[in-house]
């Protein structure tokens, strides 16, 4: 489809906690607009969104998936983003890429952890945020038990621009308080409404909730605020104007609601999409950094030079990979050439793509704020800028989360040894928290993901997309190291075995930085004791042997080197002598510095009920967690506790044991912390005997 204009073009992310229903909402919302015939289901792994196998399999999203619907004259793009935690950076991208978040709420069970990030990432970019009931025909849905929560949690003017027809299964319709009209819809799954006169018995319930939009309205803004003091109430152009306005600048977050998997209410709401949610051009402008990454902003504009953000690859071992972009300003057109600003090269483009999952229709381009996909790109990644050479510019991306846990990997097959890199590569193109490294000890290939259930999935999707059998080991925990205190090192390299020999003498002060610092050089060398030339040798040599460790072989982390002085010879000084001496010295510090091993420390969220909250607490205990705090949520306890990574490996089947299954827990990584004295002395033995027997 190509759109007209971008006044007639919605960007929206999908998003929310999972089971929420986002992906059938999308799928009901594709059938209500004719792009498919009828509403399809999870359970049938026919869905427009989620396509890869592994999704189907398992009946969640994984990554983000574009598609859209036409809507009267307009186009809306569709980000349909996964709910589950470990995939949250994809999630995060969608809503990066997009001018707009409907944010799902299931109607029975409400605000749940995922709802609070969305939310929280939302506000942090200035997204505009719709809320969203889904399964309004569940038993025990509650419009007004759920609205109590969002605005006592979120915001006083989360207010709904929709009211249902009839409650739980006799759920039928939706009142929309903007347009003052009523949709009827049938049980058969096809998302279209008949629109009705609102039913008088509904009269009293809705002139409240009516009012209450038009205050909040008008609230927004001082002449709106003037005008309803005047006449008592708002035009339904002031109305429509000032909701439009108000949902930009996020002073108003409207509630809609449906019933997805029966048809009841998309049609309603692609109308309520279109009336409330901003198009690309209201949104002004986008951050962006410059070529000397000083903070800008880029104005949404037809005119002037292209510039378009990489927000997704897919990678497919036959048909290739697959770059989806949005149009931030100008207009891209097929068989032109891009400069990525990243890797600072051109990209040639072929046929542009609007997508539908993972196919796509051909267009001859895409305007400001269009959504859409090139094939076989070279060098383009995820987060990557597309634009015009001359005006060179880098929009601005997520922070990408740092993986959780590692498994290291063999083949099943040793033919397939050589494979592993390459299907890895293709992988990681699509998945930003996917890392894969080389141990430069073991030479084992490490493979690192937000969770067991993420890597589990990266493995089976090696199995079918590459043919890549693999075996996992238990998971390593990635322990760092670190120092205490400043120390004083001095290295010194000295051969001589015939002809040239080998020469090298430095002096170093390694010094504590605060953590997530890594590692820093500062050559404070005046004058020639060591020549320019040497000086970054010796910063190369700490750096290799840092990744080797000093306690245990964990990569040293968080400290400063400062290059203090040094020898040289002019015949057998090199390169070469100058990384051993810069080693050497860096071992000689360590020794001095109070090395301590730092242990990951995940941040954990448990939601159960109260009679199993003192077993929890106990068991966290035992774990070495430290709580944080525990609420009353939707009637459930949620215990918070920062844990160690290594005493929640086997946390799973530990929680559905302790409470027969009806317990739920998701992790993150926090920060990182020395480990106890008795843990670090483990850990040093366990590595000398590796070492020895090795």
């Amino acid at each position: 489809m190509q759109a007209e204009s971008p006044e007639k073009i919605r960007n929206i992310a999908v998003a929310g906690h999972s089971d929420t229903g986002k992906t059938t909402l999308v799928s009901s919302l594709l059938c209500a607009g004719g792009v498919v015939n009828r509403i399809h289901k999870i359970e049938d792994g026919n869905t427009t969104t989620d396509f890869d196998p592994q999704e189907i399999e398992r009946g969640i999203s994984i990554g983000l998936a574009s598609c859209y619907t036409p809507w009267k004259q307009h186009k809306i793009n569709l980000i349909d983003c996964p709910g589950y935690s470990i995939f949250f950076t994809e999630t995060r991208a969608g809503v990066r890429a997009t001018d707009a978040v409907l944010l799902c709420v299931n109607a029975v069970s409400g605000i749940e952890v995922s709802t609070e990030k969305v939310w929280d990432y939302a506000e942090e970019i200035g997204s505009a945020v719709m809320f969203h009931l889904s399964k309004m025909d569940r038993e025990r849905a509650d419009l007004e038990d759920i609205l109590h929560q969002l605005k006592k949690r979120f915001h006083r003017n989360v207010v709904p621009v929709q009211l249902p027809i009839g409650r739980e299964d006799d759920f039928t319709g939706i009142v929309d308080l903007v347009t003052e009209k009523a949709f009827q819809f049938k049980k058969d799954g096809r998302g279209r409404g008949q629109e009705i006169p609102i039913p008088d018995s509904l009269a009293d319930y809705v002139e409240p909730y009516r009012n209450q939009l038009i205050e909040a309205v008008a609230e927004s803004d001082d002449k709106l605020l003037e005008k309803f003091f005047e006449d008592g109430g708002l035009s339904a152009e002031d109305l429509n104007s000032g909701l439009r306005r108000a949902v930009l600048h996020r002073e108003v977050f409207p509630l809609t609601m449906s019933s997805a998997l029966h048809g009841i209410g998309p049609a309603a709401l692609l109308e309520s999409i279109v009336e409330c949610l901003p198009n690309p051009l209201e949104r002004k402008t986008f951050p962006a950094f410059n070529i000397g990454d000083e903070a800008v902003e880029v104005e949404t504009t037809t005119e002037g030079p292209t510039a378009a953000l990489v927000f997704k690859t897919l990678s497919d071992p036959f048909s290739g990979k697959q770059t989806l972009f949005r149009v931030v300003r100008g207009t891209v057109r097929s068989d032109t050439s891009l400069w990525n600003t990243q890797k600072e090269t051109e990209e040639r483009l072929g046929h542009l793509l609007s997508m539908q999952g993972k196919t796509g229709e051909a267009v001859p381009s895409l305007i400001t704020g269009d959504i859409g996909a090139v094939a076989k790109l070279k060098g383009t990644a995820t987060g990557d800028t597309l634009c015009d050479q001359d005006r060179p510019v880098k929009l601005a991306w997520i922070t990408v989360r740092e993986p959780a846990i590692a498994y290291a990997i063999e083949p099943k097959s040793k033919g397939d040894e050589e494979k592993i890199g390459e299907a890895l590569h293709r992988l990681m193109e699509e998945d930003l928290t996917l890392h894969s490294e080389r141990d430069p000890e073991t030479g084992e290939y490490l493979l690192s993901g937000t969770g067991q259930l993420h890597v589990e999935i990266a493995v089976a999707k090696l199995a079918e997309r590459f043919k890549v059998e693999v075996i996992l080991h238990p998971p390593k925990v990635p322990y760092r190291e670190t120092i205490r205190k400043s120390a004083h090192g001095h290295g010194r390299h000295k051969k001589q075995s015939g002809g040239r020999g080998q020469f090298a003498d430095c002096r170093i002060i390694m010094e504590p930085l605060e953590r997530g610092g890594d590692y820093e050089f500062a050559d404070e060398i005046f004058g020639g004791s060591i020549p320019q030339t040497y000086r970054p040798a010796v910063s190369k040599g700490i750096q290799e042997t840092r990744a080797r460790g000093f306690l245990a072989g964990y990569r040293v982390v968080d400290f400063r080197v400062r290059l203090k002085d040094g020898q040289h010879h002019d015949v057998d000084s090199s390169e070469l002598a100058f990384k051993i001496a810069g080693s050497l010295a860096f071992k000689d510090a360590m020794a001095n510095a109070a090395p301590v091993i730092l242990e990951p420390i995940m941040q954990v969220e448990i939601t159960t009920s109260e009679e199993f909250t003192g077993d929890i607490m106990s068991d966290l205990a035992q774990r070495r967690g430290r709580p944080q705090g525990m609420e009353t949520k939707n009637g459930a306890q949620v215990v918070s506790a920062l844990v160690p990574m290594a005493e929640m490996l086997n946390y799973d089947p530990a929680l559905t044991a302790m409470t027969q299954g009806r317990s739920r827990f998701h992790m993150e990584f926090s920060h990182y912390d020395p480990v106890p004295k008795n843990i670090q002395d483990k850990l040093v033995a366990a590595a000398q005997k590796e070492k020895e027997e090795g």
